[in-house]
């Protein structure tokens, strides 16, 4: 299950996307199309096929831009969330071995192009949510149960 919350900057992100989609990208393929069909034969117009399925792709991704705007929740960052972690939280880890990651936790909708993400849904997060500097926590992993300590909460870049 997909939880319905979001950062302020994904959420501006997504609402950019939306914007440049619907206001730039459309009405210019729109033009192509109506450029390419009147020139005749669709059939074997390449130009024309090629618009109008990117037409089709623009209008896809708006409709979900559309509804996914409206049913996510904005998370703020509030003064009480300091010293654990909560959504939004920049955590770094370590583990016995002294791997160590850094890494924020967002809304699914953020974690995309992002390697230093992780979707509050995912097992990681959800062992880490609440606790504070110096806690440990176990993850289960495909590879096992693993233990990460929490060296570092921070909630800006």
């Amino acid at each position: 299950m997909r939880t319905n919350l979001i950062t302020r900057e994904g959420f501006n992100k997504l609402e950019q996307e939306l914007n440049y989609l619907w206001r730039e990208d459309r009405p210019e393929v729109t033009k192509k199309v109506t450029w390419a069909a009147s020139l005749g034969d669709r059939s074997e117009n390449a130009d024309y096929q090629y618009n109008k399925k990117r037409l089709r792709e623009i209008d896809r991704r708006v409709r979900f831009l559309r509804k996914r705007l409206e049913a996510v929740k904005v998370i703020d960052y509030s003064p009480q969330q300091d010293g654990k972690v909560f959504f939004g939280a920049w955590v770094e880890i370590e583990n016995e071995a002294g791997e160590q990651k850094t890494f924020r936790i967002v809304g699914p909708d953020e974690i995309y192009g992002r390697n230093d993400y992780i979707s509050i849904d995912s097992p990681m997060a959800r062992a880490l949510l609440s606790k504070q500097v110096d806690d440990d926590t176990v993850v289960a992993t495909p590879l096992g149960k693993k233990t990460w300590f929490i060296n570092s909460i921070r909630y800006h870049d």
